[in-house]
């Protein structure tokens, strides 16, 4: 199947968890590095690139989104970094992790009585931009918004962003952290008002049905079992099964990133503009002491 040249249909969007040996994987969250390459292989040869949610949704708001496929890894897995990343580059493509700021280092307790997988650590989600991989939010802990509280839901994704934007301050120069990922893909009003409200640019569920937009983008579950003639089903039937975001959203998605952008070379500015100021007053002040 060639590349879809009708961007005004519904995104589309893998959604990938732990890339590694996918023998005990009772929730089937894991891909083999083999599958996985293969699968990218499908990808290369059909014309098609795999890219970062923030790069399909800016290509989409400039009518440029033909032949791009978003690239999600849910749950921050350290395997991303040791599997997933080296493949990802092999083929030129790039990818969005949707990490838990509030378990660095730890392990996937929520999957319980499934396998303990470790999870990226800070220098780990570090390793991971410097490599080019967009770096989302998938909360703090893994907390489903839907079954929380008002309080919870609102430090749940305003302190997830705040946490990851100050990890990833030196390494990048931006503060800017644009998405979100509700963890198990749950979805419902109050939780996309939480996530406006925190300052994210987007955020990505798996099939939000009439809630499908920029705040609850729709997603297609890749495993171990999508061979070649399953993953060619799974994009013809994908324009069926999910809704399209309005067309609208797009363009106030651009509109968001262009405000954080020219938010973020202000501080910038102002910054470079302060440090002669205090330069001169450390001066004086060494001169008259």
């Amino acid at each position: 199947m060639s590349a879809d040249t009708v961007s005004a249909g519904p995104l589309w969007a893998a959604m990938y968890h732990s890339v590694a040996d996918p023998t005990d994987d009772p929730y089937r969250v894991t891909v083999s590095p083999d599958r996985l390459e293969r699968q990218l292989r499908w990808l290369r040869r059909r014309g098609l690139t795999g890219v970062s949610m923030d790069r399909l949704l800016r290509a989409r708001a400039g009518g440029r989104g033909a032949g791009l496929v978003g690239l999600t890894f849910d749950d921050g897995y350290a395997d991303f970094l040791e599997q997933a990343v080296p493949l990802l580059r092999r083929y030129a493509f790039t990818a969005t992790v949707f990490v838990l700021p509030g378990r660095l280092g730890g392990t996937n307790e929520w999957d319980s009585p499934g396998p303990s997988k470790p999870l990226l650590t800070a220098d780990g989600i570090r390793a991971a931009a410097r490599a080019g991989m967009e770096i989302g939010s998938h909360g703090l802990r893994h907390t489903d918004l839907t079954k929380a509280d008002d309080a919870l839901v609102a430090a749940d994704t305003a302190r997830s962003r705040e946490l990851l934007r100050e990890m990833l301050r030196d390494l990048t120069g931006r503060h800017e952290v644009a998405g979100y990922c509700y963890p198990y893909g749950t979805v419902d009003a109050r939780a996309i008002r939480a996530v406006r409200a925190a300052g994210y640019a987007y955020a990505c569920a798996i099939d939000p049905g009439p809630l499908t937009g920029v705040f609850a983008l729709p997603r297609v579950h890749i495993g171990e079992g999508d061979t070649g003639p399953r993953l060619n089903l799974k994009r013809r039937l994908h324009r069926w099964r999910r809704l399209p975001v309005p067309a609208g959203e797009y363009a106030e998605y651009a509109a968001h990133t262009r405000r954080t952008a020219q938010d973020a070379m202000a501080m910038v500015g102002a910054a470079a503009s302060a440090a002669p100021v205090a330069a001169m007053a450390d001066t004086r002040a060494a001169t008259t002491t």
